[in-house]
């Protein structure tokens, strides 16, 4: 478990750093959202507020009338409009006009009424199948270009009809949908733009319309180019990084009922991701409208941000796991030089009590030795060379045994430094035949012991001359060892041979 410690704490350190870096980035994405939410409710804003002033305008020009019981002439109505300055202080209205409300059929007393009031003839058109009609009569700022819009029929258009229908309702203000200004009445430009009727009552309407209607002379409209109205509202400093599509009706946006888009193109870089739409009604009319930020839009916090805090994550992560495996080999090599500082301990406890044992052991040996020595000994002289021999022979099997680290001695090895001590070093080929035998400590100081008297015997009573080479006559000295038996009741057979005559 302890070395899979770094691995799990990289990967549990990197999952809550990925996690954060997750969070933040769906921070940053909602922090960007909400900016452009508020970005593009200011947009709303001003083409809302853009349009209640026009709007306003427009009840205005209805209290006029009324205050006259709609008697205006021409040449008053003229007046008002200049006084008004509509260029200057309503920047996007095409105009302001007055439709009269007449029964089809009665279009004459209208055309008179024309001829009478504006010194012109203005016939008005066109043909309809429409039981009413509501021919233009007044309309400002009028020059040669809209001039042929005096007596154009309104009702007999299905988008205009629809909305004046709903102003012959109530005396609420109704805006149409998109139609083009101009293109009806033959105009050199048109614009695309929506008007918005509110009707008129006077106490001289036609005795002939409905209890509903017995009050309605006509309506007064405004014209609105919706390029210049929107640019106006939107142009307005500080400019907003926003692009705008507006678009007639609450259904699905197409450019069929497109009324206005922004020159400035959305940034592609936020695609549809930070999208607003808005939904508003505008004289009883819904629009729809979409706002995109543009290049200029800035997020509030940096991309970039998510990204190093992922990264730092990891390198931490990384750190972590590397400190963690590194603390760990630290605690494993600590612990292993406490084992081994017990173990040396422990080694050292036995090895003083084994030395303990060994020295009393080997007193033991030499005191007998001692013993044995004196008891054949003749005199003084023989009892030190011969005392002598053997603690030598004693000391070989030891050096023997801290050779092997005092577990094991070869029976070969023993026999060859104990007959080379007597023989010499050199011993003959053929002197020594048998297997690899492995002896523990008290058998090879015994042997060792047993060998060095054979060999002294040999040397001393026996006929080796100086060495095994050293014949005198046919005497020989052969040495040969085997194991027979199995497993615990194996025995060691030795045969140490000597022959000739002494």
């Amino acid at each position: 478990m302890k070395k899979l410690f770094p691995i799990v704490a990289f990967i549990a350190v990197a999952l809550i750093s990925m996690t954060m870096a997750g969070f933040a980035y769906f921070a940053t994405q909602e922090a960007a959202r909400i900016k452009f939410d508020a970005t593009a409710d200011d947009a709303l804003n001003r083409i809302e507020s853009r349009i209640d002033l026009h709007l306003s305008l427009l009840r205005s020009t209805q209290a006029l009338f009324d205050a006259r019981n709609g008697d205006i002439s021409d040449n008053e109505f003229k007046a008002f409009f200049k006084a008004l300055d509509v260029d200057k202080n309503f920047a996007g209205l095409r105009g302001i006009g007055f439709l009269r409300l007449v029964k089809t059929g009665d279009e004459a007393s209208v055309e008179r009424d024309m001829l009478r009031d504006q010194g012109v003839s203005h016939p008005i058109y066109p043909d309809t199948t429409q039981p009413w009609r509501t021919p233009i009569l007044l309309f400002e700022p009028l020059d040669p270009s809209n001039q042929a819009s005096i007596g154009y029929d309104m009702f007999s258009e299905p988008v205009r009809r629809a909305a004046i229908e709903k102003a012959m309702s109530d005396d609420q203000q109704h805006a149409s949908g998109l139609v083009q200004l101009g293109q009806d009445t033959n105009a050199a430009q048109t614009f695309t733009g929506f008007l918005v009727f509110v009707r008129l009552n006077v106490e001289t309407a036609p005795d002939v319309i409905n209890a509903s209607r017995s009050s309605t002379a006509g309506f007064l409209y405004a014209a609105f180019r919706a390029r210049d109205l929107f640019q106006v509202a939107l142009s307005r400093s500080p400019l907003l990084p926003v692009n705008t599509e507006i678009y007639d009706g609450d259904g699905a946006v197409s450019g069929d009922n497109l009324l206005f888009r922004s020159e400035t193109p959305p940034a592609s870089t936020f695609r549809d991701r930070l999208l607003v739409t808005r939904k508003i009604i505008v004289a009883g009319r819904p629009w729809t409208i979409l706002f995109r930020p543009t290049s200029a839009f800035s997020q509030p916090s940096s991309r970039a941000i998510p990204v190093m805090l992922g990264l730092f994550g990891l390198l931490l992560a990384g750190a972590i796991a590397l400190v963690a495996r590194y603390q760990e080999r630290a605690y494993e090599a600590a612990s292993r030089l406490h084992e081994t500082t017990e173990k040396s301990l422990l080694e050292k406890d036995l090895m003083l009590q084994e030395m303990k044992h060994r020295i009393k052991n080997s007193i033991t040996r030499v005191l007998a030795i001692a013993r044995q020595t004196a008891s054949r000994a003749t005199d003084v002289n023989e009892f030190s060379s011969s005392f002598s021999a053997r603690l030598q022979a004693m000391a070989a099997s030891q050096d023997m045994l801290t050779r092997s680290r005092w577990q094991k001695a070869d029976l070969g090895d023993l026999l060859r430094i104990e007959l080379g001590q007597v023989f010499g070093k050199e011993l003959p080929e053929g002197l020594l035949s048998g297997p690899e035998v492995l002896l523990d400590e008290t058998t090879t100081q015994a042997l060792g012991l047993t060998f060095h008297e054979l060999a002294t015997n040999a040397l001393k009573y026996g006929e080796a001359g100086n060495s095994a080479n050293s014949l005198k006559g046919d005497w020989a000295l052969k040495v040969d060892w085997s194991l027979e038996g199995r497993g615990r009741d194996r025995t060691l057979v030795l045969n140490w041979r000597e022959t000739g005559q002494k």
